[in-house]
């Protein structure tokens, strides 16, 4: 009795196998390809390939943008939107002249011909990235400081793809990651997060005085910020101490023109 289930559940599969292998031809879908992953530079050309293995006179091409919403990029043997200025046709595959950072995204080459089965498609997806060079970052430097307290130094670039490191520089010479490394003349007592940007001075010192710039760079290009001068003084504690007993003087000397002022009847009412 098993031995018969056994038996009908392997032609029911054999079944499924036959119709299904049949739908596919009756149909002409081609079997999905590799996916292809571009990268370009933004403002130098790129060409996202359709490979395509047969082009015959009725093959009918279409290109598309994938996304939230699907968009043409080539239909009807012409090319859809800005890319008619920017771009041509290379057999099936399209070279763009002038690669955008918009233009990143997953794109469809679509090849519908007739075949004795039917119409038979094929389809091809390409995933174009486009890298970016860091614009000049946006560097915050305090122009003065407190020995002995807390400063932090920020940089930060919103326009590189993939995302810049920074490092920090002063007087021209660029500052290390780990400072204990350094010159014994230089504060040990900073962090730099070259992800974030930040450089900060747990206890500033007058050491620390200079023009200070920072630079993003990644694997596409670097880009500075302009230098910023950042003095640290001590904090004068010989003259806080005189301003103080300035100031109790003066408390001192109106107290006692108060009390001399009562003792002799200038305040008393008539």
């Amino acid at each position: 009795m098993a031995r018969r289930s056994s038996h009908r559940l392997l032609l029911l599969l054999l079944r499924y196998l036959v119709v299904a292998l049949g739908y596919h031809k009756a149909y002409g879908l081609s079997a999905p390809k590799d996916h292809q992953v571009v990268t370009a530079i933004e403002y130098q050309e790129v060409i996202l390939a359709c490979k395509n293995p047969k082009k015959t006179i009725s093959s009918r091409l279409e290109w598309k943008k994938l996304g939230r919403s699907v968009s043409f990029v080539y239909y009807q043997q012409a090319l859809q939107g800005d890319f008619k200025d920017r771009a041509e046709m290379i057999d099936f595959s399209i070279r763009i002249k002038n690669v955008t950072r918009s233009d990143a995204g997953k794109y469809r080459c679509e090849v519908s011909a007739p075949s004795e089965q039917g119409q038979n498609l094929e389809e091809d997806t390409v995933t174009l990235e486009v890298l970016v060079a860091p614009a000049v970052p946006s560097c915050e430097v305090p122009s003065s400081a407190l020995s002995g307290t807390v400063v932090e130094l920020r940089c930060q670039d919103k326009e590189g793809i993939p995302a810049p490191e920074y490092t920090w520089f002063k007087d021209g010479n660029r500052l290390l990651e780990n400072p204990k490394l350094g010159s014994q003349s230089t504060n040990s007592s900073y962090t730099m997060n070259t992800k974030s940007g930040t450089l900060q001075f747990n206890t500033i010192s007058k050491l620390d005085s200079g023009e200070y710039f920072c630079e993003a760079q990644n694997s596409v290009g670097h880009s500075r910020c302009p230098g910023k001068r950042m003095q640290v003084d001590d904090l004068n504690i010989s003259g806080i101490i005189a301003a103080v007993v300035v100031v109790t003087l003066v408390i001192s000397v109106c107290g006692l023109g108060v009390c001399y002022a009562q003792r002799k009847g200038y305040f008393s009412s008539k």
